[in-house]
């Protein structure tokens, strides 16, 4: 099929991309003491000289104390750190793309490293890493306060900053879905509840902070999953209608895009239908939509990370869903990492010289 589709503009209030491609965000742990460097800039800008629509950047941690698991992961706030971040949007502003940082904070992740660990204790709902794994205490209603603020604060400096939008981290099995999630969140007070409604307060609180810092017209984007890296079988919605009731509040809280993840973006969702998770979810809100997940490779990422090597995969099935206006940009995860120049090949139809993947590639900025 004609890939013309995903070179159509888009404009999403003061946002406006030149095409439908996101780079997704991939954690790289590049940035000694969670400060960015030069390095780090000139890998987005890359991506951003090469045609990409819009880059989400890896996950980058809001002002908690163990907001992030890894030393070498950018944080999102702190003089250096925000002074580098600017180096970062500039790069990307002067080659002519658009940028937003994720905002993220790992919950009750533990780091990888045995030699470290992040100061202050792990925040999560109830004191669990998953369910019935005890994993540090249960955050105080000072704690939950706090951390809204924290997101609220790092989307007010990405706007100063110039950053063109943000994305909040709720999806995966972090801190904002951990308060989705039943497994991991049993409070028995606003925090918690019985329905993914009710569990669903916090992200609401953080949408509602984050618009009052950033105001009506900056765009604001919410990165969300079924599955857990905890659980890969795990569903919060299991009908449209549970669906329905955990995304309308989200986009009432001021949502204006839900970032979709799935580990293969053609799957449907629920029995009875084609969609995928971006596909209901803009069938049900209204809002404008990313699909993502195993687009352009053939194998999937986490099956990358276990070193299964992945081959470029046609686009056909992702065209004629955007075709048919199942959703509106697709994010591009391992093509992009190994090969900045991706979406300048797919739009010259050189498929011949798209590149193949293998685990390697996370051990460079390319």
């Amino acid at each position: 099929m004609s890939a013309d589709i995903l070179f159509q503009p888009l404009t999403i209030k003061s946002l406006t991309l030149k095409n439908r491609i996101v780079m997704a965000p991939m954690t790289r742990s590049f940035s000694p003491g969670g400060v960015p460097t030069a390095e780090v800039a000139a890998y987005y800008a890359r991506r951003a000289h090469n045609e990409v629509g819009l880059i989400v950047t890896e996950g980058t941690g809001v002002a908690r104390a163990a907001s992030l698991n890894d030393r070498n992961v950018p944080r999102f706030h702190g003089d250096a750190e925000l002074a580098a971040w600017k180096t970062v949007s500039d790069a990307v502003h002067t080659e002519g793309g658009k940028i937003a940082p994720q905002l993220w904070h790992v919950g009750a992740v533990r780091s990888q490293d045995p030699t470290w660990s992040p100061e202050g204790g792990y925040d999560s709902p109830s004191g669990l890493s998953s369910p019935g794994h005890q994993f540090g205490e249960a955050m105080s209603d000072e704690a939950v306060a706090d951390a809204v603020d924290a997101f609220a604060k790092a989307a007010g400096a990405a706007k100063a900053l110039g950053f063109d939008t943000i994305e909040l981290h709720g999806a995966h099995g972090y801190l904002i879905d951990q308060f989705f999630w039943n497994g991991v969140n049993l409070r028995t007070d606003r925090w918690g509840g019985a329905t993914l409604p009710e569990r669903s307060r916090f992200a609401a609180e953080i949408l509602k902070a984050v618009r009052r810092e950033v105001g009506e017209d900056y765009p604001v984007i919410i990165r969300l999953s079924q599955w857990k890296q905890q659980d890969f079988t795990a569903k919060l919605a299991e009908t449209p209608a549970e669906m329905e009731a955990w995304l309308q509040p989200l986009a009432d809280a001021g949502a204006d895009v839900f970032h979709c993840s799935q580990r293969r973006f053609w799957e449907p969702e629920f029995e009875g239908s084609d969609l995928n998770f971006a596909g209901w979810a803009k069938k049900l809100t209204g809002k404008p939509t990313i699909s993502v997940g195993s687009v352009g490779l053939t194998g999937e990422f986490i099956a990358s990370w276990g070193g299964e090597a992945s081959q470029p995969a046609s686009l056909d099935n992702l065209l004629e869903r955007m075709d048919r206006g199942e959703f509106d940009m697709v994010a591009v995860g391992r093509a992009l990492l190994q090969d900045p120049e991706w979406v300048v090949k797919i739009r010259e139809g050189r498929t011949a010289d798209l590149k193949s993947y293998d685990r390697a590639a996370l051990g460079v900025l390319y």
